[in-house]
């Protein structure tokens, strides 16, 4: 029996070692674990990679990484109002991510000096921070804290190394240290409804994660808690209400009074979605679908972004009008961020199906064309401009911000799940991730998309293995064509075509997806048209010739809303361009014939050394007796 009961105990703990790498065990101190996980490498080829490697050249190595962390040096601690603060997380969580994707021993370098000259600011009461100590707790100082603490997990993430997780955890103390000091209230503490502030909770979460300490989570309940009384944002309550109307109107837009600020409302929500995966709580997690299902109804535009001079304002509706400083960076990375969580938690379709256009269009089309800089606004008409310099910092928050999301996708193209694999995006290259049993699959895409709508997949694994392949069917593609081994395979637009076998090395799955030019109209009164090909957004650009850009032009379509679109050889490589024709406005009775206009990738309009003039939109002729 002794015997026995010794067989028993060496089982068990024998399948607690090896669950403790299983799906159902990726985090012990989570209730609910996610339903995807990244790939373990990924290796780009051709239009991807080099926007990626632009940025990592350009923007992530390039930057002063010393200037970033001067402000938090006990001479400088005299901040009262400003967010010198925030740039050095947002740089170094982008960097990690950059490191991730690609990792190389120079960025690493970099890596290591950022955070050994954070930590050596830190004071013997654990504050990192630039805020006089008579102004802590005001303004930006929590938002500050945040991201140092992000950026301080990120790196224990990346290397286990415990100095940064001491830090993180010494930085906390301190905030409830000062917070208890003052009245214990954190949603009264700087702007917009305490929502810069309270978006601390992510980190927060990830203490708990990473530790299991009590004091951890105790805050996160009660941050959320304070959501909800009267001084609160009202995230939870509200999670069905407008982003727009939740609260009235402030006599000063950039005050605490402000409900609707846009990237700090995301940035609690991504922080609750983690305290979901903690407690299990659906009140959380339904929230969130909540709120992003009403962002994407009444805020994301054409392009996948929105917010005019940072607020929601209900600016799907009127999205083909000029809007004052549209789309701010930051606010689009935030969206991307929060959709992917929701993607990784959830699986769903519907969630890659929004990131994917928000990165091809909105996030791309505010990075220039060389990595090195990113826009602070994009609009849908006019011109791609450079932002201003902030808090003397030699950069902006959306500067600091940008790479986030553009390596935030990277590893999330293909993905592992408990039955198999997920296949997210499309991109020439190559993805190595591990099996339901664990063993090394590399899985390879040769395609030009989103030029092309072909894309051929092969598997590579050492033996055979029953397991899922899910690929996403786009719910933009009406006619796809989907074969395995050249067998075809039913799918439905907006799913997942899940593809169940026993899988081999050279197993070839065939994707063709449908990138006929679709014209899209929107407005009331004022009517406007555009032309989405696949998931990208095409663009007038007056660097093309043909008519003026001013001059109204209606596309020729069929009864469907199909365009015919002739691709035209771009010899500089900077994007995608077509001709379509168009019907030229008139003052004859019938109408001259069609004109071929060239168009091209929203991301590359008037992203060049011209400083070209271009439009998403293209306005309609008023036809009153169709009213």
């Amino acid at each position: 029996m002794r015997q026995l009961k010794t067989l028993i105990a060496i089982i068990l703990i024998s399948l607690c070692f090896f669950c403790t790498d299983s799906y159902a065990q990726k985090n012990s101190r989570q209730a609910v674990n996610d339903v995807l996980y990244p790939s373990t490498e990924v290796h780009f080829t051709g239009y991807l990679a080099d926007k990626l490697s632009g940025s990592i050249n350009n923007r992530i190595l390039a930057q002063d990484v010393d200037r970033l962390i001067e402000p938090f040096k006990p001479e400088h601690r005299t901040e009262t109002h400003l967010w010198q603060n925030e740039f050095w997380g947002k740089w170094f969580t982008s960097a990690v991510l950059a490191y991730k994707y690609h990792p190389d021993a120079a960025l690493k370098a970099v890596l290591d000096h950022a955070v050994t000259g954070l930590l050596a600011t830190q004071t013997p009461d654990g504050y990192i921070g630039n805020y006089a100590e008579a102004h802590r707790l005001e303004e930006w100082d929590i938002w500050g804290r945040k991201y140092c603490m992000l950026g301080l997990l990120a790196y224990y993430d990346l290397t286990k190394d415990k100095k940064s997780l001491t830090g993180a955890t010494r930085i906390f103390d301190n905030l409830i240290d000062d917070l208890h000091k003052k009245d214990g209230i954190i949603v009264t503490k700087g702007n917009y409804r305490g929502m810069a502030a309270s978006s601390v909770l992510e980190p927060v979460c990830q203490l708990y994660t990473l530790t299991g300490d009590k004091k951890f989570l105790d805050f996160a309940l009660e941050i959320v808690r304070q959501w909800e009384t009267p001084q609160g944002p009202h995230l939870i309550s509200k999670a069905n209400v407008n982003v727009a109307d939740r609260f009235p109107k402030p006599k000063n837009w950039y005050s605490y009074e402000q409900g609707q600020k846009a990237y700090e409302m995301m940035s609690c929500y991504e922080g609750l979605l983690e305290l979901y995966r903690i407690t299990g709580n659906e009140t959380y997690k339904k929230a969130v679908e909540d709120c992003w299902a009403n962002i994407k109804k009444t805020e994301i535009d054409i392009v996948g972004s929105g917010a005019s001079t940072e607020m929601w304002f209900g600016g799907k509706a009127i999205e083909n009008t000029p809007i004052n400083h549209f789309q701010e960076t930051c606010v689009t990375v935030t969206w991307l961020k929060l959709t992917e969580q929701l993607l990784r938690l959830t699986g769903e379709a519907k969630y890659a199906d929004e990131a994917e256009k928000t990165y091809y269009n909105a996030l791309l089309g505010s990075m220039s064309h060389n990595g090195a800089s990113w826009a602070k606004y994009t609009p849908l008409n006019g011109q791609r401009l450079p932002g201003s310099e902030q808090c003397g910092m030699g950069l902006n928050c959306c500067e600091a911000s940008g790479p986030r999301g553009l390596f935030a996708i990277p590893m999330h193209f293909v993905m592992e799940r408990q039955d198999g694999l997920q296949v997210n995006y499309f991109a020439d290259g190559t993805y190595k991730l591990k099996s339901p049993k664990g063993q090394v699959i590399n899985l390879a895409e040769h395609t030009t998309y989103p030029k092309s709508g072909v894309i051929e997949m092969t598997v590579d694994l050492q033996k055979p293995e029953d397991m899922d392949i899910n690929i996403r069917i786009p719910a933009w593609s009406k006619i796809t064509k989907l074969t395995i081994n050249n067998v075809a395979v039913e799918v439905q637009p907006g799913q997942y075509a899940q593809l169940k076998r026993s899988w081999k090395t050279g197993d070839k799955i065939s994707l063709t997806l449908d990138m006929r030019g679709h014209v899209v109209e929107t407005g009331t009164n004022i009517r406007s048209a555009t032309i989405v090909r696949g998931p990208i957004v095409l663009a007038r650009d007056t660097r093309f010739e043909g008519a003026s850009i001013i001059a109204v032009l209606k596309p020729v379509a069929d009864k469907n809303g199909y365009i015919n679109l002739t691709e035209v050889p771009n010899q500089a490589n900077d994007g995608m361009q077509f001709k379509a024709n168009f019907i030229p406005e008139s003052y004859t009775e019938s109408a001259k014939g069609p004109v071929a206009i060239t168009l091209c990738d929203y991301a590359s309009a008037g992203n060049n050394n011209e400083n070209s003039f271009f439009e998403v939109w293209w306005p309609q002729l008023l036809q009153p007796a169709a009213h």
